[in-house]
């Protein structure tokens, strides 16, 4: 649906984006939920053209009720992934005989588990909250080989994070009439430095044996940004439900390394929609969800334009649509859903010199609906 989740509210999925959406949970039910995505990146820099193709997770979260007020998620996700190999060749200066390969690597991420409750404070108002350990390593290197068959350096810098995350949220549903509402809802994540430590180093090596220089250790040189948002969704039944949401990370007032100024504010605008024709049809095609959404998202980075810096470009800017299906797998009392939803993204800075993505995406979610608490009055 576009990416949208500020106001959407519903017993059927779990809504991490907005943790006071918890309270929509059904007394009866333990809901767990599971997410995977395959994807294929065209990419174009400078008329050279690439393709990648890998998998990802996206989530694992379970979600049910303590209390008719209270609800529960425990969940994981990925906070942030770096995977790239590629190299670049060219003459050393001053020798028209030897050339130099640089080889650029960089390998790992940083994730989050995290608890959230949501608790309903009115009847139609409920606020909820995030809290979230975030942990993990990135690896990054540049390697400079000579077609003479010399030496190596490798430029390396290794970082580790252990931090913590925090989301506070808020949505009110006011009903128009019996069949149809519309809620409002306000997100607000904790901007803050993280607990980090980066080692920054150089080795020369011909091979077997490796000799360091320079290698220097920084403690908490990044930080994330504080990030609002605000939703509207209206739902009729059980059979529409359209939402529209804004986020706006403050990403100019975060800090690379005590260096400020690297970043520009990003705003995000996404709106989708879910459509089922009939919750209890006996027709299976009546029961499907459908979905679609688009998002659109300023880019936050600055990209030097030369090697002094003194001039920059920003990074790309990013366009999304999607669109996809809920399918029904009900036995028994046991309601579980397959969502496929395929996705084509596409990324363009404003530089034309830099590289440019088309991505396709292929996103599968399985949730399952299981009524774990419900008392039988005949065993």
């Amino acid at each position: 649906m576009g990416g949208v989740g500020h106001a959407l509210r519903s017993n059927k999925h779990i809504n991490t984006m907005n943790p006071a959406s918890y309270t929509s949970v059904d007394s009866l039910s333990f809901m767990f939920d599971i997410g995977f995505s395959l994807k294929s990146s065209n990419y174009e820099e400078n008329n050279i053209k690439s393709n990648a193709r890998n998998s990802s997770f996206d989530y694992l979260a379970m979600q049910f009720r303590l209390h008719p007020r209270i609800g529960m998620v425990i969940g994981f996700t990925p906070f942030s992934t770096v995977g790239y190999n590629f190299s670049s060749s060219g003459n050393v200066p001053n020798s028209n005989n030897v050339s130099v390969t640089n080889t650029y690597y960089g390998d790992g991420g940083t994730n989050t588990v995290f608890a959230g409750l949501g608790f309903k404070v009115l009847k139609n108002l409920s606020i909820g909250a995030n809290i979230g350990y975030l942990y993990g390593n990135q690896e990054y290197s540049t390697t400079a080989t000579l077609s003479n068959g010399g030496d190596y350096t490798i430029n390396y810098r290794n970082l580790n994070v252990k931090s913590y995350k925090l989301d506070i949220g808020l949505q009110y549903t006011q009903p128009l009439n019996k069949n149809q509402n519309i809620t409002l809802g306000l997100t607000y994540g904790l901007g803050h430095q993280l607990n980090t430590t980066e080692v920054i180093g150089t080795q020369v090596t011909d091979g077997s044996s490796y000799s360091s220089t320079n290698e220097k250790t920084y403690y908490d040189g990044y930080g994330i940004p504080s990030t609002y948002g605000i939703g509207l969704s209206y739902q009729y039944k059980n059979n529409l439900t359209v939402c529209v949401d804004y986020t706006r990370q403050e990403w100019s007032k975060v800090k690379l390394s005590d260096v400020s100024g690297m970043y520009n504010d990003r705003n995000k605008i996404a709106a989708g929609f879910e459509y089922i024709p009939n919750t209890l049809g006996r027709n299976f095609l009546e029961r499907i969800s459908y979905r679609a959404g688009v998002y659109y998202t300023s880019p936050y980075i600055k990209i030097p334009n030369d090697i002094s810096g003194t001039s920059y470009s920003d990074g790309a800017k990013e366009i999304g649509v999607s669109a996809g299906f809920g399918f029904p797998l009900t036995l028994f009392q046991r309601k579980t859903v397959l969502s496929i939803t395929g996705q084509y993204i596409n990324l363009s800075p404003s530089n034309k010199n830099l590289m440019s993505e088309n991505r396709f995406v292929l996103k599968i979610g399985l949730t399952l609906n299981e009524p774990w608490f419900m008392k039988w009055r005949v065993n």
